[in-house]
């Protein structure tokens, strides 16, 4: 028997408005909506105190009226699939490292700043990026000496990269 009369256990099941939504389904709903514009995905994050963060960029700047559509549209779409989760949609940060081969591409022309595996941190103009997104070159100066010269002079040498190889590549903020 158990307490207080009764003969079953008694099961108290608890309903929390708090859903798992999964990452790819928003990705899809993010991509229907980028089909119809000339942005990109950049990122999805979800946060452990449930917000999903997306980032989305575009070669001439993100106007915060198209991330309130991207955020209408989501809510729409997904509405009770979100549950509790806090939707955060915005540009990639300025000044961030670059996360997909469209930002490499975006930025060639641009000063780039790259972090090498070995801590060494070199800038120069993003000259290209390969057909396949797995390599890019800049254009750094470097102190050579020149024959004729006493002193080293600087000189444009173009450097490449796997992009793989690098812990990061970002625009590199110029306020002259």
């Amino acid at each position: 028997r158990g307490m207080r009369g009764f003969t079953k256990p008694l099961i108290l099941v608890l309903i929390n408005k708090h859903f798992m939504i999964d990452k790819n389904v928003i990705k899809t709903a993010v991509e229907e909506w980028l089909e119809q514009n000339e942005y990109y995905l950049v990122d999805v994050e979800m946060t452990p105190d449930e917000r999903i963060v997306i980032e989305i960029d575009h070669a001439d700047g993100v106007w915060i009226e198209d991330c309130a559509d991207l955020s209408r549209f989501l809510q729409e779409k997904l509405g009770e699939e979100l549950g509790d989760y806090e939707l955060e949609v915005g540009s990639a940060g300025i000044g961030q490292p670059f996360k997909v081969i469209q930002q490499y591409r975006n930025h060639i022309g641009k000063e780039v700043e790259v972090l090498q595996q070995n801590g060494l941190k070199i800038q120069g103009i993003l000259k290209e990026v390969s057909e396949d997104g797995t390599q890019f070159v800049i254009t750094a100066k470097e102190k050579q000496h020149v024959e004729g010269k006493k002193r080293p002079v600087l000189v444009d040498v173009d450097k490449a990269f796997a992009i793989s190889d690098v812990k990061y590549c970002k625009y590199l903020l110029n306020f002259k």
